[in-house]
């Protein structure tokens, strides 16, 4: 009794369309297109897609209460004057732009706070959004402040801008912050400058 499907002996005369890559189906046999093969290929890619897309979310969900958990934290830290919170939410090689212009490193930061050379009543925090890179976040809010420093009062409403980056072990750190103050809209002075 003979298979249903003998094997197909290839011998060095045959034709190259015999040498076809050919699948079964029942008691038939077909060669493989090409293009179907590349297609079905690429459907499994296209649905697969959401399963993994379905895993970044919550993690970019997760990412994003942590950093949201550390704008409070930084806030309740300038509020109480509370140095050993700021220090560990800032980078060793931490560096601000004031809203004067002028830089100011994490020790001098932490040196100011201590000192009570600016003392916050009120910081309140609004429109904020926070952008994803990867390992670094970067955070924009409004800020209404009213504050006294070694200059004076500083009141007034402050766009600032806030970049953390993941430390080795996990940790999101303030590696950035720039704060500009919002002017009144009005007559604009024309530079001389061109």
């Amino acid at each position: 009794m003979e298979p249903d499907n003998p094997p197909r002996r290839t011998g060095p005369h045959e034709s190259s369309e015999s040498m076809k890559m050919v699948y079964e189906t029942g008691s038939s046999r077909r060669p493989l297109n090409p293009c179907r093969v590349i297609f079905a290929a690429f459907a499994l890619a296209v649905l697969a897609l959401p399963l993994y897309a379905g895993l970044a979310i919550p993690q970019k969900e997760e990412n994003r209460r942590q950093i949201d958990k550390l704008e409070d934290v930084w806030r309740d830290a300038l509020l109480t004057s509370n140095t050993s919170a700021m220090d560990s939410l800032l980078a060793d090689d931490y560096m601000a732009i004031t809203p004067s212009g002028t830089l100011q490193t994490k020790d001098e930061t932490l040196a100011s706070l201590r000192s009570g050379r600016i003392h916050f009543a009120e910081l309140n925090i609004s429109d904020r959004k926070v952008r994803f890179y990867g390992t670094t976040a970067v955070v924009t809010s409004l800020a209404d402040v009213q504050a006294t420093s070694a200059e004076g009062p500083v009141n007034g409403s402050y766009r600032y801008t806030r970049v953390y980056v993941r430390d080795a072990q996990g940790r999101w750190k303030i590696v950035s912050f720039e704060a500009s103050r919002i002017r009144e809209p009005g007559p604009h002075k024309r530079s001389e400058l061109h």
